[in-house]
């Protein structure tokens, strides 16, 4: 799952929004259901376009149980330079972790496996979906929160920088380092946020070499819908098959509804 201020800013409407009128001796469902769907300017993943600077479709749906256990599925649109094979235009998530508060403290971890769905010409030795462990730590001061997370993909094919090179690719790991700072501004539905990562490399994820990211933005609630808008750059260079560099620092605009 990738997540962007859109995240955030259906955390702060769920903290914002008026309760509705119920018993309050009514006990909490064991299972809740929460979806999204979003509109962005364009689909940045650790500061790279996956879209080739322009909009894409998003959505996803997550299944909660009281014990802390949760399932996810999450997509995007993408571009087909994102694989190797060059024929996925959607990006699958599938995720399943645990999460729960301690003391003040929120932890979580778990797994994503990353798909993409995409046919391959005979002789193709090229590989793309993969999985990703993570953890993370979250912890509350006031109404910032501070989040430090930690994502690491074992040695795997999808990960290899020989691509359809040969018919036997050289396995890589990943190590993405990230620190995110989140607050809600009292008496009016906004929320600010800024997020700085970095990915360890070498791998098909690190664009062949390590880099930096970061990003600043803001979200506006309003009823259900979301709207955003950040400043997302890396150091790194990354030059799409049109010439473009998808790694360029940019200002992203999006669209999302909760429910």
């Amino acid at each position: 799952m990738r997540f962007s201020m859109i995240s955030f800013g259906a955390l702060l409407l769920a903290s914002t929004a008026p309760a509705m009128a119920q018993d309050e001796t009514a006990p909490a469902p064991a299972i809740t259901i929460n979806g999204s769907a979003t509109v962005v300017s364009d689909y940045k993943f650790r500061g790279i376009s996956q879209t080739d600077g322009n909009f894409a479709v998003q959505g996803g749906i997550t299944v909660s149980h009281e014990s802390g256990f949760y399932v996810s599925v999450w997509g995007s649109s993408v571009d087909d330079y994102v694989t190797a094979h060059g024929s996925a235009h959607q990006e699958i998530d599938l995720i399943g972790g645990f999460k729960k508060t301690f003391g003040g403290a929120t932890f979580d971890v778990g797994a994503l496996y990353y798909v993409y769905p995409g046919t391959r010409a005979s002789g193709d030795n090229s590989a793309s979906d993969f999985i990703e462990p993570y953890a993370s730590i979250s912890y509350a001061i006031g109404p910032v929160t501070a989040k430090g997370t930690v994502n690491y993909a074992p040695k795997q094919k999808a990960l290899a920088l020989d691509q359809g090179a040969s018919n036997t690719l050289k396995k890589n790991d990943n190590v993405y380092i990230a620190g995110d700072l989140s607050g809600a501004i009292p008496g009016v539905p906004l929320g600010l946020t800024a997020h700085l990562g970095h990915t360890f490399g070498p791998s098909w994820l690190s664009i062949g070499k390590e880099y930096t990211d970061w990003s600043v933005g803001a979200t506006y609630t309003y009823k259900a819908l979301t709207f955003g808008v950040s400043y997302v750059d890396t150091d790194g260079d990354f030059i799409t098959p049109t010439g473009k560099n998808a790694s360029k620092g940019g200002v992203l605009g999006s669209i999302g509804v909760s429910f």
